[in-house]
């Protein structure tokens, strides 16, 4: 699961990158969020960064490193970017759903990063513990936003998929108990395979279909992407509590 887990994740970190370098030439409209429409030399290393790194995790070369600098970069972009905004407008759900995706994306690489080490040394072995509690944090917020926000989400289920606003409190709950279960490691693994499963899902049914309806939307482009690195995460951290306590 870590292996898969592993390549899901750096494929999204290529696709994140290639979003950029291929906007910053007009090719693909602007990237959603939580990320913005950088331009000129910045959109260039931000996408260069992320087709690096994830490479680099795909193919398992300097992955450990690449895991780490995103970890920081996405922690460091909680803090100083959406951490001020949902203090100044706390009311406002946008900082808090692209705060706590990105959130997310950093403990998935925390995780990773620990679970690329063979040494078992205590500090690598810290990384996947706080990455596995920042990840639960995150589920937390998208949790919660599920319940006040539940007409909103219903409106996004395809039409096809009956019972929308019973889907949204149900995906709201999920979360909530996938959370307490990473957290606790009760049934941990068990829940971070099925996130892993359903974000799988979400790829297929929900975000593809509306990738191919608007092309255009960079909104849509960029949550099919947040969706495919969070079932990679997801599945990073099922590896993660595979392995015996230590």
């Amino acid at each position: 699961m870590t292996r898969f887990g592993r390549v899901v994740f750096g494929v999204a970190m290529v696709l994140f990158g290639l979003l950029y370098l291929l906007y910053s030439r007009g090719v693909m409209p602007a990237p959603g969020p939580p990320w913005t429409a950088e331009t000129g030399a910045w959109a260039w290393l931000i996408g260069a960064g992320f087709v690096v790194a994830g490479v680099c995790v795909v193919v398992k070369r300097w992955a450990r490193a690449a895991t780490v600098l995103l970890a920081v970069v996405f922690l460091l972009r909680v803090l100083f970017t959406f951490v001020p905004r949902v203090v100044e407008h706390v009311r406002d759900p946008g900082p808090w759903t692209s705060g706590a995706e990105v959130m997310a994306l950093g403990a998935a690489a925390l995780v990773l990063a620990g679970e690329l080490e063979l040494s078992n040394s205590m500090s690598w072995e810290s990384l996947v513990l706080v990455g596995r509690f920042l990840f639960a944090a995150a589920l937390v917020v998208v949790g919660v936003q599920h319940f006040l926000y539940a007409a909103f989400i219903a409106t996004l289920i395809p039409r096809w998929i009956p019972g929308h606003l019973f889907w949204a409190y149900f995906v709201g709950a999920a979360f909530i108990a996938a959370a307490l279960s990473l957290a606790t490691k009760i049934q941990g693994r068990l829940a971070a395979m099925l996130l892993g499963v359903m974000f799988l899902l979400w790829v297929v049914v929900l975000h593809i279909p509306r990738v191919a309806a608007s092309p255009h939307n960079g909104n849509e482009w960029t949550s099919a992407m947040v969706a495919l690195a969070m079932c990679g995460g997801s599945f990073v951290l099922a590896g993660a509590l595979l392995q015996p306590e230590r």
